[in-house]
């Protein structure tokens, strides 16, 4: 247990009056702020950094979480401060808050450090919210707990329940086939999202705060409550509580965030159907924590890990009828019955092991949360493709696509830019087919700027008309979690730095073979020198500003995006005392 002389606040605060002058300012100043020495002197000093804003409906009820958090800090005889920090809003942020994930990142990372933090409650859930704070407090490396938004309600639409995302796609397809009209979308827009918290389908939101509670950076049970639960508000104070007792146990990111625990992360992504988004996240949150996670991982460990949650995209039910089916905990205990699943001893938030929070829970709803059984696969539902097309990997959700094309050769329809193939998607000069294979490039981490989601390229109107539903479609771009189809994302290397995707030409020939796990372009050998002697780079995005900062320094999708200088190890000393 630390002594409050071990804590990081008493550098700035000290133990008597006469400790300095630098400590005699900081005591001044927090009586200036209304506080008392006796208020907080001698206390953990809990810094909560709360992502909420106006403009982020997934965490629109943060400010009352904080409340809570703060309640439990207290209770357990902490000194809460409550910080804000950037939000990364999915549903309006351009070009997308992938672009943004390192900066939010680097200042929860810079905050932690700067300040007499001695530990903090990190408040998120919307998409790249999560990694970028774990990103951030990996690196700082002082006590740290996650408080996740929670999903939302689960949305209606004429007495049926509609997933955010998913149904949308569904249903924006039917409009552009002619089968529904404006009266139809005018009352899903209505009710589609219909209360605070991220989405409640199995999108990247879901499948990454249900990665941070397998990584043990949260309490047992909180990824699955919905946000307007009583339990969400008890999870805040119980989250508020715990983080003190970390501070005086000294538990730190590097004792939670090992090897171990990304393979139990990935592992769990893929049991749950999850996000391929979380491929490229939990790479480099693994980098921030100096564990080695690879796309090879994530592909072995597919193989031996069963699909068991029964939730769209890829299954029916919804977040909320997964909470009430027993939640992550009920899935990670079916898991864990797997040989070599999991690891069961390593040290969680809750400074028990992992095991201990997750054997004999019970399964209320079996459909919903499947045992090994009566997996919905024998396998994960996410591989790892490589080939001339895409040396460095590629990833394909296949449990999303249907089966007929999770084997095909077809020819390319090449498309430069997302605004080309929104402008050309519907022009039958084309001649496109349900046997065609849609490529779009320049669309991911340099080329999109940011890696947008734009990799569930649209099928044209006539095809869909004709009850098309799916078509393979390849881009070096991210795709929505919530988003389905035979998608091949991440290309690496992506083709604005020259990589094999910007050779293609509409009419070549390509190969997508999962169980193989091929993604091959079919030219000779004479036309990939031809061609790759005739290619030309683009101009960068930006010529100044983050974006500069940006282009010169993420890395590639199978590197985890992550900015060189931020993943690289290396001292980044505390502040100075005095």
């Amino acid at each position: 247990m630390k002594t409050p002389e071990e804590f990081r606040s008493y550098r700035w605060f000290g133990g008597e009056r006469t400790s300095g002058l630098r400590a005699f300012s900081h005591r001044s100043r927090m009586r200036q702020l209304g506080v008392e020495a006796e208020e907080h002197l001698g206390k953990p000093l809990i810094a909560i950094l709360n992502t909420w804003s106006e403009l982020n409906p997934c965490h629109m009820h943060l400010r009352q979480r904080a409340e809570q958090v703060k309640r439990g800090v207290l209770e357990a005889g902490g000194f809460p401060v409550e910080m804000p920090v950037a939000t990364l809003s999915e549903t309006f942020q351009k070009p997308t808050p992938m672009m943004y994930r390192n900066l939010l990142a680097m200042e929860t990372e810079e905050l932690l450090r700067s300040y007499p933090a001695d530990g903090a409650v990190l408040m998120g859930g919307c998409d790249k919210t999560t990694p970028a704070l774990l990103m951030g407090a990996a690196s700082a490396n002082i006590p740290a707990i996650y408080l996740t938004a929670g999903p939302m309600l689960r949305g209606n639409f004429r007495g049926q329940p509609v997933g955010s995302g998913t149904d949308m796609w569904k249903f924006w397809d039917d409009a552009r086939a002619g089968l529904i009209g404006d009266c139809e979308l005018a009352e899903l827009e209505c009710g589609i999202a219909r209360s605070p918290g991220h989405c409640m389908t199995m999108g990247t939101a879901s499948t990454m705060t249900s990665a941070a509670e397998a990584l043990g950076m949260t309490l047992p049970g909180m990824a699955s409550i919905p946000a307007v639960d009583s339990a969400h508000y008890r999870m805040a104070a119980a989250t508020g509580r715990r983080v003190v007792g970390m501070v005086w146990e000294d538990l730190t990111p590097d004792k939670i965030l090992t090897r171990e625990a990304f393979e139990d992360a990935v592992a769990t992504v893929l049991a749950l159907g999850g996000s391929t988004n979380a491929f490229i996240h939990l790479i480099a949150m693994a980098g921030r924590a100096g564990a080695d996670l690879t796309l090879d991982d994530f592909d072995a460990i597919s193989r031996r890990v069963p699909w068991l949650a029964n939730v769209r995209p890829s299954g029916k039910y919804l977040m909320e009828d997964f909470y009430f089916a027993g939640g992550l905990p009920a899935l990670l205990g079916q898991l864990a019955t797997v040989p070599g699943a999991l690891h069961p001893e390593r040290v969680t938030v809750t400074g028990g092991p992992f095991g201990e929070k997750i054997t004999g829970v019970p399964v209320h709803n079996a459909d919903v949360i499947r045992g090994p059984d009566t997996a919905l696969a024998a396998e994960g539902g996410v591989a790892v493709l490589r080939g001339n097309l895409a040396p460095d990997g590629a990833v394909i959700k296949h449990i999303a696509a249907e089966p007929r094309l999770v084997k095909h050769t077809g020819p390319a329809v090449v498309f430069d830019s997302y605004s080309e193939l929104q402008e050309r998607i519907n022009d039958p000069a084309l001649n496109i087919t349900p046997d065609s294979v849609l490529v779009l490039r320049n669309a991911g981490p340099k080329g999109g700027p940011g890696m947008p989601e734009y990799g569930m390229l649209p099928i044209p109107d006539y095809l869909l008309a004709r009850g098309v539903r799916d078509m393979v479609r390849i881009s070096d771009a991210r795709m929505s979690g919530t988003s389905y189809g035979a998608c091949v994302l991440h290309v690496a290397p992506e083709s604005f730095v020259g990589g094999p995707l910007a050779l293609v030409q509409t009419g070549d020939l390509i190969t997508l073979d999962v169980g193989a796990r091929e993604l091959s372009l079919n030219i000779s050998e004479r036309a990939w020198v031809t061609r790759r002697e005739q290619w030309r780079p683009l101009p960068p995005k930006f010529e100044r500003g983050y974006g500069a900062l940006y282009t010169e320094h993420i890395t590639q999708a199978n590197e985890g995006c992550d900015f060189g200088f931020l993943a690289r190890r290396g001292r980044n000393p505390e502040p100075d005392p005095k």
